[in-house]
């Protein structure tokens, strides 16, 4: 009777489900065609007190051209085949799939015998918790119709060196034969019917016993020669251990070629020694840091496998925000930006947590009273999640209807400004007073940035988007400032306490920051960024001008207002003249508001309605002059 030991015992590498991971997250998602799979064996060492060679996978294995490069061993083809759920896993007919792996082995076989052996692997992919439940088979089949069998009896190798050196030369062969001329060849069909010796490369490390793919290629070769009974076969190792044996490939029945029937085995035993899969565990051996960004990543890319296909995430996540106010909103559009991936965030606050504030704004607790808003709010950000570059800095934007008083100082945060304008991409306007938010408007059309405005009243709230100077200025829209007639004033001093607070419905905060991320999220899929108009729609939907809530009777409404021509803050003349004169616009529109409201037509306007009202008075004082005659 015919002894066999199991050709090889597979290792996997952690880069293997690594990689693995990575083209199931990002590139097969919800298919679950199989992956073919290119390692090599290496023939010429074997391993210590191990009775079978060793089939090391890693993440080299996906990638053809590798394997195609690298000579360090024999070729041999796989493919991974992954299950959705677990239980397709667990319920999967396992003698059927192994028995389907054994017939197309076979079928290539027949046209190469070299291709005969090859691996398979099933597997379920836990990309939540990092757990891989895998089992490898290794096919070796042989025909229901036929019996392959040795006495056992021990053939001298006769010409071992001579046929190690072909080997050696030939990388990518199994098989060669010995011609009745005594000639060593290549194994085909033709060759076989001149065979005297059958020389294979043999993977088993137990003395004078094979391993069972010696039945693959025994199989293949009894269907090139039906009428063969006898073959001798060299079993070639590395050491001085090869030896020869002779089969009888008896008939059991005729051999119908349409009625091909196989006996397959192959699943590879667990460490215990049982036929079981195996289990992966690799969140104890993963980075935390690691753990995290991926887990980050892993929610928003699931995205891409069903819901949203064509979403653009890095966009997304190489997108560098400024957030300017570092409150209630700011701290809830921080943690939306994170969930969605963002992974540079500056924050910019001129005032200290109170004790007001952890209640209302996430990323502060009741320690950190006291300390710099923005600071904090950067700190917590890295608690949460400690791979986004989060820079949290403390500054007094100047505002206009605020004179100047230290000039050095107030030019120093001008050109702080700047600097952060021209680094980031998109800008949120969050603070809490108009004032605040008329030069960052107007630098938002003199860099071309995304300009997100968030806005709150009791229980109604604004979310609007920017239009931008250097878009189409026949359909430009409009900016926080062109419904105002009038130039921004100082809104914070002889304020009641009411007055200086953000008196709103709790929930009103989240509502706006929310829509304010979605929207800016949606704008990031357009082509056209800050210029995309409100007709277009992204794979996120639309992106419209303005969102106005109403916590009163729970409802919003999208509307849409053009530029103003004689805007204070976005018309031409301002922004041409802040990009030209720099500080010097700056410090003259803070120390006198008529200057702005002269440079951009306002007050031209307000002259011509004037005229305009003395006019309609004149108008009805002569009607009334005519009525009493």
């Amino acid at each position: 009777m015919s002894k066999y030991v199991a050709p090889l015992q597979s290792f996997i590498d952690t880069t293997f489900f690594k990689e693995f991971s990575d083209i199931k997250l990002n590139i097969a998602q919800l298919n679950v065609d199989s992956i073919p799979l290119y390692a090599r064996v290496n023939v010429n060492t074997r391993v210590q007190n191990s009775d079978k060679s060793h089939l090391f996978l890693n993440k080299q294995c996906f990638n053809e051209n590798n394997w195609e490069q690298n000579e360090g061993g024999m070729p041999i083809r796989g493919a991974i085949y992954n299950f959705n759920v677990l239980e397709q896993f667990k319920q999967l007919d396992k003698m059927a799939f192994l028995n389907e792996r054994g017939k197309e082995l076979f079928e290539q076989g027949i046209k190469d015998i070299n291709k005969c052996i090859g691996f398979s692997i099933i597997s379920f992919a836990d990309l939540k918790k990092y757990k891989f439940y895998y089992w490898v088979c290794i096919p070796s089949f042989s025909l229901t119709s036929h019996n392959i069998q040795t006495d056992g009896h021990k053939v001298a190798v006769e010409h071992s060196q001579d046929i190690k050196e072909w080997f050696s030369k030939e990388l990518d062969q199994w098989v060669c034969v010995i011609t009745s001329d005594g000639s060593i060849q290549r194994y085909n069909a033709v060759a076989s019917k001149d065979l005297k010796i059958l020389c294979l490369r043999d993977l088993s490390n137990m003395e004078g016993i094979p391993s069972t793919l010696t039945k693959n290629f025994l199989t293949i070769y009894k269907r090139h020669n039906p009428l063969a009974e006898k073959v001798t076969v060299y079993f070639m190792r590395p050491d001085d251990k090869s030896f020869g044996q002779e089969y009888n490939l008896q008939q059991a029945s005729q051999i119908e070629t349409d009625t091909v029937t196989l006996k397959v085995t192959g699943w590879e035993r667990s460490t215990q020694g049982k036929l079981a899969p195996r289990l992966m565990d690799l969140s104890s051996l993963i980075d935390p840091l690691v753990i995290a960004e991926q887990s980050v990543d892993l929610n928003l890319k699931l995205m891409k496998w069903r819901v949203s296909p064509d979403i653009d995430l890095d966009i997304i996540k190489n997108t560098k925000v400024l957030i300017l106010g570092a409150g209630t909103l700011g701290c809830y559009v921080s943690r939306a930006l994170l969930a969605w991936g963002v992974r540079n965030i500056t924050l910019v606050d001129n005032s200290t947590v109170s004790y007001s504030n952890p209640v209302r704004q996430p990323l502060f607790e009741f320690a950190d009273c006291g300390k710099p808003k923005a600071e904090t709010a950067a700190t917590a950000l890295k608690r949460i999640f400690p791979l986004v570059n989060a820079k949290g800095i403390m500054l007094n934007i100047p505002m206009i209807g605020h004179s100047v008083l230290d000039e050095e100082s107030e030019k120093q945060d001008y050109e702080t400004l700047l600097d952060l304008f021209e680094n980031h991409d998109a800008i949120f306007l969050l603070m809490d007073s108009r004032e605040t938010r008329w030069l960052p408007t107007i630098l938002g059309n003199v860099y071309n940035k995304i300009v997100i405005n968030a806005a709150l009243g009791f229980d109604s709230y604004l979310v609007m988007r920017h239009g931008n100077y250097y878009g189409n200025s026949k359909e430009r829209l409009g900016c926080y400032f062109c419904q105002d007639v009038v130039v921004p004033r100082d809104s914070l001093t002889d304020k009641t306490l009411d007055q200086m607070c953000t008196v709103t419905r709790p929930g009103i905060a989240m509502l706006a920051a929310s829509q304010a991320v979605e929207l800016l999220v949606s704008l990031l899929q357009s082509q056209n960024g800050a210029n995309a108009s409100t007709q277009e729609e992204t794979i996120l939907g639309e992106t419209p001008h303005q969102i106005r809530g109403f916590l009163h009777t729970f409802t919003s409404v999208k509307l849409e207002t053009p530029a103003y021509e004689y805007c204070s803050a976005c018309s031409k003349k301002i922004v041409e003249t802040c990009e030209t004169d720099q500080w010097e616009f700056v410090k003259r529109s803070l120390d006198d508001i008529d200057y702005i409201e002269t440079l951009s037509g306002l007050k031209q306007v307000k002259l011509e309605i004037d005229d305009l009202e003395k006019e309609m008075d004149n108008w009805v004082l002569e009607e009334s002059d005519i009525e009493a005659l």
